[in-house]
């Protein structure tokens, strides 16, 4: 129901009842009532002829970036207040994945001329890294620090989780930054030629 008080068809025909009213303050339509059948043909007629709102099915990439770095900076929250019960090396694993994919969202517009890199970065930044957390943190305290038959527990499996996304954030980082090594690279070259 709100979003037709916004909608083009809603505005075409106020403006059309509006039109109904002027009618009658200016006195081309005569007896009140005959005025409010006229407003209410004259919006819907409005309405009618209005064209529909258009389907918006694709995110804004800056609107996305902000929502994910915002979920970012909560998941590094969520991990300072649970920074007893996971080892430090996973906050600042999680911290150091998070400051990279971050990094990579700050300019959402250059991010998503590349969706392949776009869709990689926003699975590692909304679901990848915060289901290793997560997981680890819904486990009771007593179980992730138990070893099981093969010599593992689940702070080992946390901890390679977290090296394996560090690696693919660095990755990603990589191939964002790519043009941008091979430009300086270039300069060098050209830098190089005068000596």
């Amino acid at each position: 129901m709100r979003r037709w008080f916004g909608s083009t068809k809603n505005i075409a025909g106020c403006l059309g009842g509006l039109i109904g009213l002027v009618l009658y303050a200016v006195g081309v339509i005569g007896p009140l009532w005959l005025m409010f059948v006229v407003m209410a043909v004259l919006y819907t007629a409005g309405a009618l002829v209005a064209p529909p709102e258009k389907v918006r099915l694709v995110v804004d990439p800056a609107v996305e970036a902000a929502q994910v770095r915002s979920a970012l900076e909560a998941l590094l929250q969520t991990v300072a207040g649970h920074s007893g019960r996971l080892p430090p090396s996973a906050v600042d694993g999680v911290r150091h994945v998070a400051e990279v994919l971050s990094d990579l969202l700050k300019d959402p517009l250059r991010l998503a001329a590349t969706p392949d890199l776009q869709y990689r970065v926003l699975l590692l930044a909304r679901t990848d890294l915060p289901l290793s957390v997560e997981t680890y943190l819904n486990l009771p305290r007593w179980f992730a620090s138990r070893r099981d038959a093969g010599g593992t527990s689940a702070e080992d499996e946390l901890a390679k989780q977290l090296d394996l996304l560090r690696g693919k954030a660095e990755k990603l980082a990589a191939e964002y930054y790519a043009a941008d090594v091979n430009r300086q690279e270039d300069h060098t070259r050209y830098l190089g030629e005068d000596c």
